[in-house]
């Protein structure tokens, strides 16, 4: 398996360049965080690995293929994708919000087969949501409801997982049961992660790969003690910060400094 590769990627906006000169080979089975401060690329990289958005320049290949030669339903079948923020008009149930995840597979005007209700179903489970496929999406807890996306994303049987903030907005529990089960999925079904990340505690515990964004550009990429550095945490978040191995795990370990300690001015 080939993964997914960048290469030569420029992307900018109407109001300017937001990546340049990305170039990245992500294998099949990887589990990757992207790191970097608000501005940097992350969910600009995330939206193009995903196909929503087209380089100005290079190219997104997925297993050799250019993404451009996809139809949006074939790219829908191999990546999904859990947004920062998901938005539905309807009462739908987490059930029929999960089943949404198997539109790329559905004819036009075609209801679910056995085998998409199935899939849903084991979806629902794998995420550990099966009391809450009847209750109304939108009366859901924060928690509740990223983990009902996730089983959305994972019945679309995708290749590779891409996840915009993930735990943003949830609680350190709800944090925490996210990445384990995003883990899970990794280690257990081989599938390959992708995702923007802005704890960077977290991201070291859970991310065997991590990926720095600086400006638009990649700053970093290797293992979290090659990545989390004080220089180069202090260079692309101007934070002041001592890295410690963790006490049970081994990984860095960040600590933030308070502005006019002892410790910052030595």
């Amino acid at each position: 398996m080939i993964g997914l590769q960048i290469r030569r990627v420029n992307f900018s906006y109407l109001d300017g360049l937001v990546l340049q000169g990305i170039n990245l080979s992500i294998g099949a089975g990887e589990m990757v965080g992207l790191l970097g401060p608000n501005g940097s690329g992350k969910t600009t990289l995330i939206k193009l690995a995903s196909g929503i958005l087209k380089p100005n320049q290079g190219e997104v290949r997925l297993d050799g293929t250019s993404l451009s030669q996809l139809s949006r339903k074939s790219v829908a079948r191999c990546i999904a994708m859990v947004p920062q923020q998901f938005h539905i008009s309807f009462a739908f149930t987490a059930k029929e919000v999960v089943t949404l995840g198997r539109i790329p597979f559905l004819k036009a005007f075609a209801e679910e087969s056995e085998t998409d209700k199935r899939l849903v179903l084991d979806a629902l489970e794998l995420v550990g949501v099966n009391e809450l496929a009847q209750r109304r999406f939108d009366e859901l807890s924060g928690g509740e409801r990223q983990k009902v996306i996730l089983a959305m994303a994972l019945a679309q049987q995708p290749k590779l997982l891409l996840l915009d903030e993930p735990t943003a907005h949830l609680d350190i529990s709800h944090q925490v049961e996210i990445l384990e089960l995003v883990r899970r999925f990794n280690v257990e079904h081989g599938l390959t992660v992708i995702a923007a990340m802005h704890d960077l505690n977290l991201a070291s515990l859970y991310f065997s790969r991590l990926i720095l964004l600086k400006e638009g550009r990649v700053l970093a990429d290797g293992t979290p003690a090659q990545v989390l550095t004080e220089q180069t945490i202090c260079e692309v978040f101007s934070a002041s910060v001592k890295v410690e191995p963790h006490p049970v795990t081994g990984v860095p370990h960040i600590i933030v400094m308070p502005k006019g300690s002892d410790t910052e001015r030595q």
